[in-house]
């Protein structure tokens, strides 16, 4: 089975298996097909992670994030009198706010170490091509949503044609074709996965950066590599939980929030009481604290992995917690950890015949990335350079407050909320996979379904639509979602001193699959987004 967010994309996965690849094999097909079917997230410009959980048990994590290019450094972002740069120029609009991207070169390091052997690079490629020359018919969603983004996409020659229809807009029905990327595709399928970063491609993004004031270099692209990672792995209620290490700080936000909610009976709070809630904050808010401190690419800096997924240090920031009294965010600091050891986005997740998994995050960052279109590529650019602290301490596009180890830094890899993660039975069997898109919104509602699974004993399905919260310590309040809160549950949860967002919101977009005790699979999208979960 395969669950993304377009039902294209979900049958080339399946197809791909069906010609005998593997769950790596279909992951890969799948994120270039949602390169060319969900454009405002799927990405060929961006990058992402990569979890996989093989049959016989085995782990690997593949990071396919963006880097910064060479010449970033700490202050580009930032104006002479230290102010923050905001649109234009800065680190969300425009050619200086992509990182490097990395998705080819992630699929490439899958393929080549996991990949089932029967098929080729070109056979996972191929399927999208007619995708992007021929076209597809437009949804309603994806009509109004570019039109909705028309503000800075019309800026740049090649977004305002291709997703703009030359400012005359696309409608409901109409066939969205897109033969720049097609062509792109084409170069990639016939000369390899090394053509985006030293081919004819890559001379095209490096000068189209050039002449726009960009950052990125052809030796930048020439230098990137995918690196391959150990899950990080913890438990919650005795079941394991594998997710993806630093750079992502979802996996590690995630197991410090259930670490710390294991010394209640959660079950019996009830699934949407004000109890439950409340206990919720107070531990995301703990764990989003210690994420600003500590969190970054571990190539750059320290980072206490260990010491913060620790069952011991989550019943020490537990001990703050009054269950009936909110803290407030200028309270709370980052806990003391050892430091020295020995985050628009899309997630799909696929599940092979023999039982293979593999849950994948990737993305631009904002919904169109930079806004930017490669000349004559097709390609959409990332937006990723927000993901690092602009300036440490003052908020990004997602209102996270970041800290000096996540500094800009050429070559290095910005700090991202993506949490793909894959949970087990008892017996250690795959019980369901699952992650979203939202930035940091991901890790609560990744963390919520798992939640909803393991206290609540809902299917996928329900554990992914249920109503969530979110809170990331800065700005201090509870964001929730429209009827998702009792009018009883939200004046209890103000009268224990909590802020609550004067706007509900739906808090990020999940997809995920579970497995049956019987082997059946269940594929969940969530009710918040569109798109499709296939099998055969």
């Amino acid at each position: 089975m395969v669950a993304s967010q377009h039902e294209l994309a979900s049958k080339i996965g399946v197809e791909v298996m069906k010609r005998g690849g593997n769950a790596v094999d279909a992951a890969i097909a799948v994120g270039i097909a949602l390169a060319v079917v969900y454009p405002e997230a799927g990405n060929i410009g961006g990058g992402g992670f990569m979890v996989i959980r093989f049959k016989d048990g085995r782990t690997r994590a593949i990071d396919y994030r963006e880097m910064a290019p060479a010449a970033a450094h700490r202050d580009i972002f930032v104006d002479r009198d230290g102010n923050v740069i905001r649109g234009e120029g800065g680190s969300t609009i425009g050619y200086r706010a992509s990182g490097v991207p990395g998705t080819i070169a992630g699929f490439e390091m899958a393929l080549a170490k996991f990949g089932s052997g029967k098929l080729k690079w070109r056979d996972l490629i191929e399927p999208s091509i007619p995708l992007a020359n021929d076209g597809y018919v437009l949804s309603h969603r994806l009509a109004s949503l570019a039109e909705a983004y028309k503000e800075h996409l019309s800026k740049y020659p090649d977004s305002n044609r291709i997703f703009l229809n030359n400012g005359k807009f696309f409608k409901e029905g109409d066939l969205f074709k897109q033969p720049e990327l097609g062509a792109t595709l084409k170069r990639i399928a016939d000369k390899g996965p090394r053509e985006f970063y030293e081919g004819e491609t890559a001379k095209m993004i490096a000068a189209d950066m050039k002449a726009n004031n960009g950052l990125i270099t052809l030796e930048d692209l020439k230098n990137y590599k995918a690196k391959e990672r150990a899950p990080i792995r913890g438990t919650y209620r005795g079941h394991e939980i594998i997710s993806m290490p630093p750079p992502s700080s979802g996996g590690i936000v995630m197991l410090q929030v259930l670490n710390m909610l294991e010394a209640w009976d959660i079950a019996a709070m009830g699934h949407n009481s004000a109890a439950k809630y409340h206990v919720l904050t107070e531990a995301s808010r703990r764990a989003f604290a210690d994420r600003a401190e500590y969190m970054a690419d571990p190539d750059f800096a320290d980072v206490p992995t260990v010491g913060l997924i620790s069952k011991e240090y989550a019943a020490g920031r537990r001990k703050g917690i009054d269950l009936k009294k909110a803290s407030t965010s200028q309270q709370i600091k980052f806990g003391e950890v050892a430091v020295s050891e020995g985050q628009d986005t899309t997630h799909y997740t696929v599940v092979d015949p023999e039982g293979n998994v593999v849950s994948n995050t990737y993305t631009i960052n904002d919904l169109y990335g930079s806004r930017v279109t490669i000349k004559g590529t097709g390609v959409l650019m990332n937006d990723e350079m927000d993901d690092f602290a602009a300036r440490p301490g003052m908020p990004n596009l997602f209102g996270l407050v970041q800290g000096e180890r996540n500094k800009v830094e050429g070559g290095k890899r910005p700090l991202s909320s993506m949490t793909p993660t894959i949970v087990l039975r008892k017996d250690g069997s795959v019980w369901f996979a699952v992650g979203a898109r939202g930035g940091p919104r991901i890790i609560s509602a990744v963390m919520q379904t798992v939640i909803n699974v393991i206290d609540h004993g809902m299917n996928i399905q329900q554990a992914i639509d249920s109503p969530r919260i979110h809170q990331q310590w800065l700005p201090d309040q509870v964001l929730h979602e429209p009827y998702g809160l009792s009018p009883d549950t939200i004046d209890i949860l103000r009268g224990y001193g909590h802020k609550l967002a004067d706007r509900p919101g739906n808090i990020a977009s999940a997809t995920g699959i579970m497995i049956g005790a019987d082997g059946v699979r269940y594929g969940a999208i969530d009710s918040r987004s569109d798109g499709a979960a296939v099998g055969f």
